[in-house]
């Protein structure tokens, strides 16, 4: 228990820390009142403190004691926002007070002196032509700034409008969704189209391979049979023009060469007579192509083709019209290009179609031979649906000069039907045959000239075809041309077998010539002019490797008369026109010297014996290859004036 004198010690303590408070009042006269309100107040408060003095604490109860608590934690959190509080307002009250003084002491800086105009300093002078100049200085700048504003204006005009066109085109274009819906429809519609076209490519490519196996297979067969009747026929007629009836253990042995000797025969006679019922003239023995298949090899052939065939028509027999139909596929593209032209050129949907319309085209094809009169490409489904999209009209605002769709066609003609036809030439095409010869020719005519406009992009796929048939014409050369030499009196005997076999070994080479000028001339008529053909090898190719080589030996071997001119004639004939117009006066082609010299030969002979219409007749032969030197000397040694008519003096 404190005692009176610590009672009264703590009193005076506390007065003393009141009266020495950290400020000063403002009223003077008041301190002394404030003062006795002070003391009066500590007196109060030291009797109530006397009065509320107890000396041991009360029992309380939980809920007291918890209420004690709640009240204890309100007081400090207020306390803490009033201290809160005050410190806040006296940052204020020194961060105002600073810049008050701060504000002062501007004021002051920013007021200076006046100054005091001195009398004694004297100014430059200032003349007329300085101030027109500082003003024409002035008015040039206020110029240039008011040029670049003027710039700046018009910029923000030309936004301005294209600001407002956009505006308006997206007003127009309101239907975005629309837009957007057939875009992702059209991105959905490809990507299942190309993905369906993968799928089924392998099955094509095996479908294709096997029917081109299938045609080579029996073009190879032809070919090898044809080859092993020459070499036994030879054979057998190099024995009997030794003089021995029958050959010996060295020569041909066996019933079966026999065999086929004798059905070789058969085959001529059938066409023989086949020729005698259509009463075809201008034929000779030897120029038939003997390409007749056995009825057992033809209904293998065909079994295996229907099989073929029938496996293609199932490729796509679980795929919807919209994934395998060529015209509907192209129809969602000319939608496309309908509603949309500019973003279907941006596309470069032209340029694809070929390569995506491929694997169909090529499926319609596997039936497709074009060495035989079959149907024609423009007559196919494929060929008509793609010429109808290449040629449609396009009907809206847009409407380019150049419309890329024109190229579709000759793009899908050049990658796909091109490449097919080489692949023919090299492996199925027989040159001796006169109808597949015959087809090749119209179809290059046809593609070249009507159906497929000679472009630059198209050049590779020309040349690749006109390659292969150069080769293919050098190879047959190689091994099917055959002409054997006998002993004059074998060959002046028509009755000999030696002298029929060289017949039909000569007529067969003058119809591979004719076949190979045709085909040549041709092409090289049509590519001629974009540099894919060059004259020199077709000139080689047909004059010095087939006419000098083989038909020339022949014909230096007949006898001079009607044989001998009709086999000139034909030749003569078979000679591309074209390749005589640039000739120079008196010029003749280098390779045709010597069969030049040999009609020349072939005239004195017939003067002598005077057939004087035979003569004329072998000098229009060589008036006709533009050996006109050789024909004026000729009428000049034999005195011939009636003849110069023929030369035009």
């Amino acid at each position: 228990i404190p005692s009176a004198a610590c009672i009264e010690s703590a009193r005076r303590k506390r007065h003393l820390a009141r009266t020495q408070a950290d400020y000063l009042p403002l009223d003077v006269s008041n301190g002394h009142q404030v003062s006795r309100r002070r003391e009066s107040s500590d007196e109060s408060e030291d009797g109530s403190d006397m009065k509320n003095l107890s000396f041991a604490p009360k029992m309380r109860t939980f809920r007291e004691r918890m209420a004690e608590h709640m009240v204890s934690v309100s007081d400090e959190s207020s306390e803490d926002e009033a201290q809160m509080k005050w410190e806040e307002q006296q940052i204020k009250k020194a961060v105002k007070l600073s810049q008050e003084i701060y504000s002062d002491a501007s004021l002051c800086k920013s007021q200076p002196a006046k100054p005091k105009f001195d009398t004694s300093v004297s100014l430059p002078p200032v003349s007329l032509e300085i101030v027109k100049k500082r003003l024409t200085e002035r008015i040039t700048s206020l110029q240039d700034v008011h040029c670049a504003h003027q710039r700046e204006y018009e910029k923000y005009m030309q936004d301005i409008e294209s600001s407002k066109m956009t505006v308006e085109e997206l007003e127009k274009n309101s239907d975005a969704a629309l837009n957007y819906k057939f875009y992702r429809g059209m991105k959905t519609y490809v990507e299942n189209l190309i993905n369906c076209l993968n799928e089924k490519l392998k099955y094509i490519n095996e479908l294709e391979l096997a029917a081109h196996a299938l045609l080579q297979q029996q073009a190879m067969a032809v070919l090898k049979r044809r080859q092993d009747e020459l070499k036994i026929e030879s054979a057998y007629i190099q024995h009997l023009t030794t003089g021995k009836d029958k050959p010996t253990n060295g020569g041909l042995e066996g019933d079966e060469k026999m065999e086929i000797l004798k059905t070789c025969e058969q085959r001529r006679t059938c066409r023989r007579q086949v020729r005698e019922q259509s009463q075809k003239a201008d034929h000779h023995e030897g120029m038939s192509s003997d390409d007749e298949l056995t009825p057992t090899e033809v209904t293998e052939f065909q079994e295996s083709k229907d099989n073929i065939l029938e496996d293609s028509r199932k490729i796509f027999e679980d795929v919807h019209a919209d994934f395998c139909d060529i015209r509907k596929i192209l129809l969602k593209f000319q939608e496309w290009k309908e509603k949309f032209p500019d973003s279907y050129c941006d596309a470069y949907v032209s340029f694809c179609l070929p390569k995506l319309l491929n694997p169909l085209i090529r499926v319609q094809l596997i039936n497709w031979n074009p060495l035989e009169s079959s149907t024609d490409l423009a007559e196919m489904p494929w060929f008509r649906a793609v010429e109808e999209f290449s040629n449609a009209e396009n009907s809206t605002e847009s409407k380019r000069d150049d419309d890329p769709d024109q190229e579709v066609l000759p793009r899908v003609i050049e990658k796909t039907v091109l490449p097919k036809i080489a692949a023919f030439v090299q492996n199925v095409w027989d040159p001796l045959s006169t109808s597949q010869t015959e087809n090749l020719v119209q179809l290059c005519r046809n593609i070249f000239e009507k159906q497929v406009p000679s472009k630059s992009e198209g050049r590779k796929a020309k040349e690749d075809l006109i390659k292969e048939v150069v080769l293919r014409m050098k190879k047959s050369i190689e091994e099917d041309v055959f002409i054997p030499l006998y002993p004059k009196s074998t060959v002046e005997d028509k009755s000999s077998p030696g002298s029929k076999f060289q017949e039909r070994r000569f007529w067969s080479a003058v119809k591979y010539a004719c076949s190979v000028f045709s085909s040549i001339q041709l092409l090289s008529n049509i590519l001629l002019w974009n540099g894919i053909v060059q004259e020199d090898m077709v000139r080689d190719l047909g004059l010095s490797k087939l006419l000098n080589r083989y038909l020339l030996l022949n014909l230096l071997n007949t006898p001079s008369g009607p044989d001998n001119i009709e086999k000139c004639t034909k030749v003569v004939a078979c000679l591309p026109e074209r390749w005589f117009e640039d000739l120079g006066n008196g010029s003749i082609l280098p390779e045709l010297v010597n069969f030049c010299q040999h009609l020349l030969q072939c005239a004195r002979v017939l003067h002598k014996n005077n057939q004087s219409d035979e003569t004329k007749e072998v000098i229009l032969l060589l008036v006709k290859v533009k050996a006109l030197h050789i024909v004026e000397d000729f009428i000049e040694e034999y005195k011939l004036e009636h003849l110069k008519s023929i030369i035009g003096k």
